[in-house]
């Protein structure tokens, strides 16, 4: 069975919009608002290593897919199998993205037997309308939290207000670096 881990950059105040751009007043604020410290980065390097598989929701691949494809940085989330959760989407966009291999699939039921049947760990990078729905299922075992020193007021959060998403977490990874950033890791205990 895979483990399921929940990657975010996170303001103080729950958003994880537009960390790096995209439709969000302060989009980009996780590079433009906070100085850069190479040292609160490390997690990323270390989730690329232990990655065994991406899976993101349609909003999120639509932004992803055509920018990692050519991001040398993302060499081996390039390489990894990745999925898609998506009603919307079509078999034949998908299939035409640059950025495979990459599976449809098409409700939190695929997620869940996905993980039944995957070793390793399937990371889910941005997409919290997703992850608020694989938590509400229950499917989440861990959350990678860089939370940035920022109160950005508005936007997309990870964790959803009516409660659906319930959880008790164990702090199992922690570090605070010289510009703010909080690292946080959770394990979600069951």
């Amino acid at each position: 069975m895979g483990t399921l881990t929940v990657t975010e950059f996170m303001s103080l105040d729950g958003v994880v919009d537009s960390p790096g751009g995209g439709d969000h007043p302060r989009a980009g604020w996780s590079f433009q608002e906070v100085p850069f410290d190479e040292a609160a980065y490390e997690l990323k390097g270390r989730e690329q290593e232990e990655a065994a598989a991406l899976l993101v929701g349609r909003v999120s691949w639509q932004d992803f897919h055509p920018v990692w494809p050519t991001m040398p940085e993302f060499e081996r989330y390039n390489a990894i199998p990745k999925y898609v959760v998506s009603t919307t989407l079509t078999d034949a966009e998908v299939a035409a993205s640059d950025w495979q291999p990459m599976t449809l699939l098409r409700s939190l039921e695929d997620v869940a037997l996905l993980k039944d049947r995957m070793g390793g760990e399937i990371q889910v990078h941005g997409s919290p309308t997703l992850a608020q729905g694989l938590a509400a299922a229950g499917l989440v075992d861990r959350y990678h939290l860089l939370v940035f020193p920022l109160v950005l007021g508005g936007g997309k959060r990870l964790f959803a207000a009516d409660g659906a998403d319930f959880a008790r977490l164990d702090l199992v990874d922690q570090a605070s670096y010289a510009n703010g950033i909080q690292k946080l890791c959770y394990d979600v205990v069951r």
